[in-house]
């Protein structure tokens, strides 16, 4: 945080800088990030698992369109400004589970809160979080649209699950 303030204070010194704050899953064909780690627990656990109820959102961000904004903030975005990336405002976290678990061909099942932590280690906090994010005013700013696909249709889209397991 501390270092999103400094970099946006240049602009008072008349050096253009923004900031540009990411979705917490950034997806795409080669991702090594939330989504892959979910899948190589549910790999290595044999079921697909959801914290509670599951209906907790991650927003989301193809990698593709991520590298879209960057390129617009560089280009186009006033001084001092702060951009969210995000797509999707909110994937529930037991539709990712269920896609996983239809193409592992596993159990998709409720973690208690209580095991959270057992069952997803380092992960838990995140996947627990009901964070979700827009980006509205950003594609007002930059005239920016994300165009890929979202989470959901690239997790089903089977790339996540050619990987050898770690």
């Amino acid at each position: 945080m501390a270092t999103a303030q400094m970099a946006l204070s240049l602009s008072a010194r008349g050096i253009r800088s923004s900031i540009v704050r990411l979705a917490p899953t950034v997806h795409g064909d080669g991702d090594h990030g939330f989504i892959a780690t979910l899948v190589e627990i549910a790999r290595a656990k044999g079921v697909s698992g959801y914290i509670g109820d599951g209906a907790n959102r991650w927003p989301a961000l193809h990698r593709s369109d991520a590298a879209r904004l960057f390129r617009l903030a560089l280009e186009a975005a006033p001084g001092g400004t702060a951009l969210h990336g995000a797509a999707e405002e909110g994937v529930p976290i037991r539709e990712v589970a269920a896609l996983i678990g239809r193409h592992l061909d596993i159990p998709v099942v409720a973690i208690p809160p209580g095991d959270a932590t057992q069952h997803f280690t380092w992960l838990a906090g995140f996947l627990a979080a009901d964070s979700p994010a827009s980006s509205t005013i950003t594609r007002e700013l930059l005239g920016w649209q994300p165009t890929h696909a979202g989470p959901l249709a690239d997790l089903d889209l089977g790339h996540y699950f050619h990987r050898p397991p770690t």
